[in-house]
């Protein structure tokens, strides 16, 4: 195989991987359980509104407004990229400011970004840079974010059903 092509898959496995991390890490520690931060609720009723899924959202309005889970791996992954273990705990600390802040909660963008730091420096041992993390995280927003906010809404929507133990269809 090409550099080319090893470079593709790592970033499609970091890409797997930091979807998977962030996601989960709001679905553990429940959020948002509301639009705590100005600007959820408004963007989850906008979704709703459009056709989107309420939960999913809120979820993506939680994304949009506040350092979250997504935050606190992206900037891990430039913290160690631009420093290894100390820079990623610098953005850890930084992204811990960030939700006191906002008024946020902490703990999401804080393990998000301590377990990221953990994640992608144990990759780099198996020849994973940390820039493709830092691009896996930039494909994961967009797609979460800025391709079709109805269909990412319903997604994360259900997710968010299957933490509640519900498998029935999203909220409208």
């Amino acid at each position: 195989m090409t550099s080319i092509e090893i470079q593709i898959i790592h970033i499609v496995a970091a890409l797997i991987i930091s979807f998977i991390l962030f996601v989960s890490i709001d679905l553990i520690f429940n959020l948002p359980k509301s639009g705590s931060t100005r600007g959820v609720a408004e963007i989850s009723r906008a979704i709703t509104r459009h056709g989107g899924d309420k939960a999913g959202g809120m979820m993506m309005g939680n994304i949009l407004c506040s350092p979250d889970a997504s935050a606190g791996v992206l900037l891990a992954a430039c913290g160690v990229y631009i420093a290894g273990i100390p820079g990623g705990l610098i953005a850890a600390a930084f992204v811990f400011i960030g939700s006191k802040i906002c008024h946020d909660s902490w703990y999401a963008s804080t393990t998000g970004a301590l377990l990221a730091t953990c994640i992608i420096t144990a990759c780099t041992y198996i020849g994973m840079s940390a820039s493709a993390w830092i691009v896996a995280m930039v494909i994961n927003i967009v797609l979460i974010q800025g391709i079709s906010q109805i269909h990412a809404s319903h997604i994360l929507g259900r997710l968010w059903l299957l933490r509640k133990g519900n498998t029935k269809e999203g909220q409208k």
